[in-house]
């Protein structure tokens, strides 16, 4: 007998109560509604975790400061049961600037529901507060780029961190491999570095996402972001080069399987 899967959103945050609120009443509109929300509060001195309860959803809070602890820590929590909520089946993640569109759930979940060896689900970007010049750049350059040079290299295509989802058994495999406790690098690069070709990853292009152009918005934003890239590889070398991968493996037939809601 098939289930629905249960659908955990994980959104770290860190004084971006106006970017919350709105990325949070995106998510109240969608047309497939997340079964929980997990907001991580990174040490935030304005009113984001108030604003994330406003909406109804769970608060946890990180004391390390960093996006890659917060991220983890709202993983942990999708997988654990709260309340007369169940573990996630499927944990997805935005970041508070995140603003998916109606159908993104709908589309995410159906996208797993069709295809039992999809671990990692991952879309694009389309940027949103800048001019035209910048969300071009953006959209071309900055994610384009992402997966035109990382994928070679890689063997399947990075993660998007405001933009993606997995499902349980890949964060319960990762959880134990990626530097999760180190603030200095790309929390969504690190854990595509740890992903294999058994772990099922998948790019869809059709599956976009309207973020905030503030990391383009000047020379010293964006320096901010590309000087993590370097010192992400570098902390999974050398096990996190190519010819280290581990070849993919039987599917261990551990998944439910799943139907949409109303099927």
């Amino acid at each position: 007998m098939s289930v629905p899967p249960v659908v955990a959103v994980v959104i770290p945050c860190r004084n971006d109560a106006p970017f919350l609120e709105e990325c949070l009443a995106a998510l109240a509109a969608q047309t497939r509604p997340a079964d929980r929300v997990i907001v991580v509060d990174n040490g935030s001195t304005d009113a984001s975790a108030a604003v994330a309860r406003r909406f109804g959803a769970e608060v946890c809070h990180e004391p390390a400061i960093g996006i890659w602890p917060a991220a983890a820590r709202g993983y942990d929590e999708a997988i654990e049961p709260a309340g007369d909520r169940a573990p996630a089946d499927i944990i997805a993640r935005l970041d508070a600037d995140s603003r998916p569109e109606p159908d993104w759930l709908s589309q995410v979940v159906r996208s797993f529901v069709a295809d039992a060896s999809l671990g990692v689900l991952t879309g694009s970007a389309e940027f949103y507060g800048g001019g035209p010049i910048v969300n071009y750049i953006g959209e071309k350059w900055y994610i384009g780029g992402l997966y035109t040079w990382v994928t070679p290299w890689l063997g399947h295509p990075p993660v998007f961190g405001s933009n993606f989802a997995m499902r349980r058994r890949v964060w319960l495999r990762l959880r134990e491999v990626v530097d999760s406790t180190n603030p200095g690098i790309h929390d969504d690069l690190d854990l595509s570095i740890r992903l294999r070709p058994s772990d099922g990853v998948r790019y869809d292009p059709t599956l976009r996402m309207p973020v905030s152009a503030r990391p383009l918005a000047s020379p010293r934003a964006l320096w901010r972001r590309l000087r993590k890239v370097v010192p992400t590889f570098a902390v999974s070398w050398p096990e996190g080069a190519a010819w280290h991968r581990e070849r993919p493996r039987p599917d261990e037939g551990d998944e439910p399987l799943y139907e949409l809601p109303g099927h």
